[in-house]
């Protein structure tokens, strides 16, 4: 999602009135050049609250500090009653602007700007064209490495459909690097031919690069090139009486086609363009960005920006920025883009986005004609997003209004935290608690407990001490104001009324007697024969509410399953850790590459303790630093004045077999370290 860093205290009571501008304003004013350059806007903090760029510092700065009752831009009071001083830097030229600009957001982090967050929360394709042999694997977080990365896609199910309409006609390994390091023989994909199994058979390079352009060549949208290629490629293979291959090239061409007979012709222009569409009510806005290639709509995404007062240029201009950074694996400008309004300094910025491109990049604004219909497109798209989410959120509203009203909860539950135990037999036993956010689950605030106090299958008293841990980081964080560990506005204990004594027993004990504790009990059948649905317990009601699949209380359903299922995942990582830990794990001065150069050299554990100090220090990467660290935990062996045997020769272990336990989720590492 694209969202401003908002200025909260710019909107309180006791902000600057328009008449309390600094002084020192004032005169920055009547000194502003007429070139151009930057501006940076700092509060009475000295803090940076926004930067832009201009064409004219002198013209565009003023501007904001203009009193004109034509001016209805939601920006303009905003500035008028934070900024206590400015800053400005001349530029040579617009194109320098444009790039300096970019620098100071990232330097300052601006409230006011424009910030794109979207590489965290969809899913990207990644093609590493530097590899040994390339394959396609979804990302979450793309990174600037060189590799190619297509997206974001608004949904993982449309990201993974297009790997497997890729994995079925295009033959890439699907494995990872170390899966393909270890493997003996070829796996399923190969079988089925859809894949060539570089990992065990001598591949033609020439053949799998030629696979790698084609599965490029369609991710970018440039499907009328591929089908040539494809065309070329299936007759070249017929001529030489490989029919084997020329079948396969034909189901390319077929899948290509297919894919391609299903998108909107908007354009007979054959170039690639990036349509921004734009829509607004009051401070609430939706952009969407509409791609075409060679004259194919292929992909549109949306980002919502909430109380944003920027004006449409600069919100474009601060969009662009970020979506086509020099950074950004994701933003790669095409030949075209088309927006509603042109920002400020336009030459100077496309300047920059050429430069980005190592092409010409034309930024237009269309009266009429094909473009505007693809302009009127995206802006059609970006109402239409506008509606679709102020719908879902009005319906979250609804949601929860009504759940607030059931369970008598003094506040609006926006904020909604479960937990759940899981053991195997009573051991590995881990507690989890896991949040849901305006009806959505947030997993940035999941955690995971290790049970440490209690004794094996003590259900109540385990719960009391993930809840007790809890709890206390809570009544903490009131003080510090640590919004990582802030309390829910309800609390959801999966179990029945058991289980919420417990939990109120924690929370008391603490003296958090306002915080909202309820119990959800699972389904159950009687002796008779009878189901009893969920029910939710309330302090000190007897019998629980019945939950009907039409009942807003479903979202504690969806909650109560999400800390189950957290919680298994917790204790199978846990029994795992137990199963394949070292004796070497935990030795002070021991770390993963010198254990793994222990088990190469010598093979198992019990060639590791008796082995001579001789031995050890033989091999690459061991010191005497590792030898003295092994020692406090192995003495060395006796050999009663006998030379040690050597050992037999051992297979050495191929690099990817052997591999460190896996590091703790990173959201719940600082209570497993506990």
């Amino acid at each position: 999602m694209v969202e401003p860093l908002l200025p909260d205290e710019a909107l309180a009571d006791d902000a600057l009135p328009d008449d309390a501008l600094a002084q020192l304003v004032l005169e920055k004013l009547e000194t502003l050049p007429a070139s151009s350059g930057c501006y940076l806007f700092k509060d009475a903090e000295g803090v940076v609250v926004y930067v832009g760029k201009a064409k004219s510092l002198k013209s565009r700065v003023r501007s904001y500090f203009q009193l004109s009752n034509s001016d209805a831009r939601y920006f303009i009071p905003l500035l008028r009653r934070l900024v206590a001083d400015l800053e400005t830097v001349v530029t040579a030229s617009e194109k320098e602007a444009s790039v300096l600009e970019n620098e100071l957001i990232k330097q300052h982090h601006p409230r006011f700007n424009v910030k794109l967050r979207d590489d965290k929360e969809f899913l990207c394709l990644r093609l590493d064209l530097k590899a040994d042999w390339p394959r396609l694997h979804a990302v979450r977080r793309p990174q600037a490495d060189g590799a190619r990365y297509f997206g974001p896609y608004h949904s993982a199910t449309s990201a993974r459909r297009t790997m497997r309409l890729i994995a079925k006609h295009f033959q890439l390994r699907t494995c990872t690097d170390a899966d393909m390091k270890s493997r003996r023989r070829p796996c399923l994909q190969h079988q089925i031919k859809r894949c060539a199994a570089p990992c065990v058979y001598e591949v033609d390079r020439a053949f799998y690069g030629e696979q790698v352009r084609t599965v490029e060549l369609f991710l970018d949208g440039r499907h009328d090139e591929l089908l040539g290629e494809l065309e070329a490629r299936m007759q070249q293979a017929a001529g030489a009486f490989e029919y084997e291959l020329a079948a396969m090239y034909r189901d390319q061409l077929s899948g290509v086609a297919s894919v391609r007979e299903s998108q909107r012709v908007v354009s007979v222009q054959r170039i690639d363009q990036d349509a921004l569409g734009l829509y607004r009510e009051g401070d609430v806005v939706e952009i969407v960005v509409v791609q075409v290639r060679q004259g194919h709509v292929i992909n549109s995404q949306s980002f919502s920006l909430v109380r944003s007062e920027l004006p449409d240029e600069e919100l474009v201009a601060g969009f662009l920025g970020e979506y086509y950074a020099g950074d950004s694996p994701l933003g790669r400008p095409p030949d075209e883009v088309l927006v509603p309004v042109l920002p400020e300094a336009v030459a100077g910025l496309r300047a920059w986005l050429g430069e980005l491109s190592g092409l010409k990049v034309r930024l237009v604004c269309p009266k009429s004609g094909v473009r505007r219909q693809l302009l009127d497109l995206a802006t059609e798209n970006a109402a239409h997003a506008f509606r679709e989410k102020q719908r879902a959120t009005k319906e979250i509203e609804g949601r929860l209004e009504s759940l607030q009203a059931k369970l008598r909860l003094p506040t609006l539950p926006r904020v909604i935290e479960c937990s759940d135990i899981s053991h195997l037999g009573g051991g590995d036993a881990v507690g989890s608690v896991v949040c849901m956010r305006d009806g959505q689950l947030d997993r940035t605030r999941y955690r995971t407990f290790k049970i440490r106090t209690t004794s094996e299958g003590d259900d109540y008293a385990a719960q009391y001490e993930v809840l007790a841990r809890r709890f206390r980081r809570g009544r903490a964080a009131r003080d510090d104001g640590d919004e990582a560990w802030e309390l829910p506005d309800l609390f959801v204990v999966d179990g029945g009324r058991g289980q919420l004594n417990v939990a109120l027993a924690a929370a008391r004990d603490l003296g958090l007697h306002d915080l909202s504790i309820v119990a959800l009990a699972k389904e159950r059948e009687l002796v008779t024969g009878e189901k009893v649905v969920d029910r939710v317990y309330l302090p000190g009601q007897k019998n629980g509410i019945a939950v009907s699949s039409t009942s807003a209380m479903v979202l504690l359903q969806r909650v109560r399953d999400e800390a189950h299922r957290f919680a298994n995942e917790g204790r199978i990582k846990q029994g795992d850790r137990r199963v394949l830990r070292s004796e070497l794990d935990g030795i002070p001065g021991v770390g993963p590459k010198a254990k793994l150069a222990l088990y190469r050299g010598l093979g198992s554990m019990r060639h590791i303790r008796a082995a001579s100090d001789a031995q050890i220090l033989a091999l690459q990467g061991l010191s005497k630093r590792h030898l003295a660290a092994l020692r406090q935990v192995f003495p060395t062996p006796s050999f009663d004045g006998a030379e040690p045997v050597p050992f037999e020769v051992i297979e050495p272990i191929r690099e990817g077999e052997l591999e460190a336990p896996s590091e703790t989720n990173s959201t719940a590492s600082d209570e497993w370290n506990h």
